[in-house]
């Protein structure tokens, strides 16, 4: 039966409307803590990159990314899936900001708590299909497919939670193909390898338009062992191999498609804690009662690198006169080493949320304790660490892109972590409009 020209364009325009164009399906890969010249100096520094050295030549790249106010996990990531600053998305830090502990060291968990619209809202409106593996702030996202970053007590019962708490069903049909998933708070190469393997396993079988995949082991060591140690060049590389197996399953399930490698944001040695806590509680600032916190006025948010400092009353100017003094004191004393302090207008130009009314920013080789109680000066609980002052090139993150439309052999120069997401969502042919960046391919 033939159809009419009246017809046929009917018939065309709701086959139109049935399956959503996708101008090219998207795999979005995060390497937490990847600093752009391990990968644009690999043979330099004697590391054995060929997946992530492949996107130079076959893509573009930037030489650097500048991120966002502090550089730390969570809020990069949010910036990342959103394109706008900490301001804007509402995560202002790893952990949420919580002087009581009534949270139990809770993290930024849930995507509740991202006030904008994310790549995965914008492909879901689309009518585009999703899939996600870890990526922080992911849980309640609205993905299709969701494996979602959740711990509380680092036993097997975080697996339940993270079932629980990801798309239901899924979970269960993996494991059986695949095994045991990883523990959530499991930031071990194993635990990448196994996430991996997961991330492969839904590319396959659910062959998403937009996927996000979060891998951890490389952060993990470089604080273990601080940046450009052994130990962390070994894992670099295995980490390199996982991104080769999901190039690869991506390019085999959609040939047109497109892969980015992002990270959050760069990393540093680190030799020495910082108590901010104690002038705080030694100016009546904050209160403890039977070593917990019974009350407080000004208190410290605990960013690594730099530190938040929240007033519970902001109108009240007799505390904010005395935090301020009390900060500028600190600011001349070497053993704090701190390297300058925002006031509230300046962490508005840079995007820092808006729950701080100053952020302290702490010298490379300094770090926040975690420790109220502990001597200064005191060795660092860690070897590496970011959260550093956005500017520091040493603070530069991660962004290579390969793929339809993308042109070979490009250096894209420096760019701002906010021009990501709108990079992303113009290549997905879905749109972002509260995006603070712009789009880099032409």
């Amino acid at each position: 039966m033939r159809l009419s020209p009246s017809k046929l364009a009917a018939s065309l325009l709701a086959l139109t409307l049935a399956a959503p164009a996708v101008a090219a399906p998207v795999l979005m890969i995060s390497i937490d803590g990847l600093r752009p010249a391990d990968v644009l100096e690999a043979q330099k520094r004697g590391l054995k990159l060929p997946n992530l050295q492949a996107f130079l030549k076959q893509g573009s790249y930037a030489q650097g990314v500048r991120g966002v106010l502090p550089t730390l996990t969570y809020p990069s990531h949010t910036t990342l899936i959103t394109g706008v600053s900490p301001e804007l998305h509402g995560v202002g830090g790893n952990l949420t900001f919580d002087p009581y502990n009534k949270n139990q060291q809770g993290w930024d968990w849930y995507a509740s708590d991202i006030k904008v619209p994310t790549l995965w809202d914008a492909a879901h409106a689309a009518g585009l299909h999703t899939a996600n593996v870890h990526w922080p702030v992911s849980v309640g996202a609205q993905v299709d497919w969701n494996l979602p970053q959740i711990w509380r007590t680092g036993t097997a019962d975080d697996r339940k939670l993270v079932a629980a708490l990801a798309t239901p069903g899924l979970l269960p049909s993996l494991e059986q193909q695949l095994g045991p998933y990883a523990d959530g708070i499991d930031e071990s190469m194993e635990g990448d390898k196994t996430r991996a393997r997961f991330a492969v396993a839904l590319l396959e079988s659910r062959k998403p338009d937009f996927m996000t995949a979060y891998l951890t082991a490389l952060d993990h060591e470089q604080h273990a062992s601080g940046p450009d140690t052994p130990q962390a060049r070994a894992v670099l590389e295995q980490i390199d191999a996982l991104v080769g197996e999901l190039v690869s399953t991506a390019k085999r399930v959609h040939p047109d498609g497109v892969v980015t490698v992002v990270s959050d944001h760069g990393f540093l040695p680190v030799q020495n804690d910082v108590n901010l806590y104690a002038p705080f509680i030694q100016a009546g600032l904050v209160t403890v009662k039977d070593g917990a916190v019974s009350d407080w006025q000004a208190m410290p948010w605990n960013d690594g690198g730099s530190a938040a400092i929240v007033l519970r009353d902001p109108s009240d100017q007799a505390v904010r006169a005395k935090t301020a003094a009390l900060i500028a004191q600190l600011a001349k004393d070497p053993a704090y080493g701190i390297a300058r302090v925002l006031e509230r207008n300046e962490i508005a130009q840079q995007g820092g949320t808006d729950m701080a009314q100053w952020f302290v920013l702490f010298k490379p080789g300094y770090e926040m304790g975690i420790k109220p109680d502990a001597s200064m000066p005191s060795p660092s609980h860690y070897r590496g660490m970011h959260g550093y002052d956005p500017s520091l090139a040493a603070m530069r993150s991660t962004f290579l892109i390969e793929g339809k439309g993308v042109p070979a052999g490009k250096n894209l120069g420096e760019i701002d972590m906010r021009d990501i997401a709108p990079t992303v969502a113009h290549t997905l042919g879905v749109s972002l409009p509260q995006a603070q960046g712009k789009v880099l391919l032409p």
